[in-house]
């Protein structure tokens, strides 16, 4: 194995199928069709950094430069990406019989979703290693992220988008200067063409966890959760699920502050992977018991992030449930919107649709009586309502300015 990179911790990369060892400092993909996982050396890290000492440090995501893999001495690919909210949810948390809801809002990360923070660290990762042209397919917001920061590198990006992908996170690809493509197919469909196509076209492909980086861009996802938290974290987690990056880097995270002694006696969260019944593959495959899942088909669902049929981490997403206590739900496709609606509406937060059907599993959990009133309850909101037109009410009542106007406005006093 060669030399860990100076100034950085990864001492190498780890195969979770045959445990085998990856050298650190390398361009890497897949290892036997599934990810590789970053290794650090948490004790020398116990020796350098302390929870007072990180509580101290400004910023967001480099903040934990320390647990991330780019080298110290080499500057990141940053649009400035900052800590999220965490906001307590009394209106909502009222309607649903619970005494302690809050959501981790991560619309206000520079691209409008959770995918910046990923992309942060992928794109400085692919920069530094040499990487020119990367490749990724995109069902929403990844699309977006990543060309957004390989503008930001000076690198190419090329996504393929299904054709029914939302109209913003398409036209902000074009904007951010990516070669956009639709093709008549779902995610896991224009991941194949990307990985087919990549010794003809001279890509890498950037697809969710067939690079190791991207996931450590979402592990601070749970670094920052445990800090905001004062080290103390929530009895209860609700993630949208779809390629399970996020829930797999948070469950990560959590671990490796357990290795450094800074979450003392305490129980980890019990994590719920929240999909749409409407494409529900890990949810299949926790109830049947099983390591993998299967291509859910036909798939579909409103909220574009959750619909993919087939995901190459689909072991790490079921192996972190089960590890937590916590279950692979579905909600209604039929009720997202309306729970997406409430949220905004009791709020004031802009919640996307796949955070809908997390609500939508919340309230199941709520009724049979698996989340208590007194449980502290955190639901995540990966990316902003604004960039689904699609999904957000359009019909305006029209006013006659030529008619008094009391009258027209009566019915709506009491509504």
């Amino acid at each position: 194995m060669s030399t860990p990179p100076t100034r950085c911790l990864v001492t190498h990369l780890e195969s979770p199928v045959d445990n085998s060892l990856h050298p650190a400092g390398k361009v890497h993909g897949v290892h036997l069709g599934r990810p590789l996982v970053v290794r650090y050396d948490l004790e020398k890290a116990r020796g350098l950094i302390d929870r007072e000492e990180m509580a101290s440090r400004t910023g967001g995501v480099w903040r934990w430069r320390e647990l991330l893999p780019l080298p110290w001495d080499i500057q990141p690919v940053t649009l400035g990406e900052m800590p999220t909210p965490i906001l307590d949810c009394p209106n909502l948390g009222r309607e649903m019989g619970l005494d302690f809801l809050q959501i981790k809002d991560e619309s206000t990360l520079p691209t409008g979703s959770f995918k910046s923070r990923g992309m942060t660290v992928a794109v400085s990762m692919a920069k530094w290693l040499g990487l020119k042209r990367l490749a990724a397919p995109t069902a929403g917001n990844a699309g977006g992220a990543l060309a957004a920061y390989a503008a930001r590198a000076g690198l190419e990006a090329w996504v393929f988008m299904p054709g029914d992908t939302p109209v913003v996170n398409q036209r902000e690809c074009l904007l951010f200067g990516a070669k956009v493509f639709s093709v008549n197919g779902l995610i896991h469909e224009c991941g194949k063409l990307v990985r087919e196509n990549a010794e003809q076209m001279g890509w890498f492909d950037f697809s969710t966890l067939r690079e190791p980086y991207r996931l450590e861009g979402k592990k601070t996802m749970g670094l920052e959760l445990a800090l905001q938290c004062g080290w103390k974290l929530p009895d209860v987690i609700l993630y949208p699920t779809g390629g399970g990056t996020g829930l797999v880097g948070m469950w990560k995270a959590f671990q490796e502050l357990q290795a450094l002694g800074w979450l003392r006696g305490q129980a980890l969260p019990r994590l719920y992977a929240c999909q749409s019944d409407g494409c529900s593959p890990i949810c299949v495959a926790f109830d049947r018991g099983e390591r993998h899942a299967e291509t859910f088909n036909p798939a579909h669902t409103k909220a574009s992030g959750l619909r993919v049929p087939a995901a190459v981490g689909d072991f790490m997403i079921l192996e972190a449930i089960r590890q937590s206590g916590g279950k692979a739900l579905r909600g209604e496709e039929t009720r997202l919107l309306s729970w997406m609606e409430k949220a905004c509406s009791l709020e004031g937060i802009s919640l996307c649709p796949e955070s809908g059907v997390c609500l939508d599993v919340l309230a199941k959990l709520r009724a049979a009586g698996e989340v208590g009133p007194a449980d502290r309850v955190l639901v995540w909101n990966t990316g902003a309502a604004q960039k689904y037109l699609e999904c957000l009410p359009a019909n305006l009542p029209t006013i006659d300015q030529h008619q008094p106007l009391g009258p027209q406005l009566q019915p709506f006093l009491n509504s």
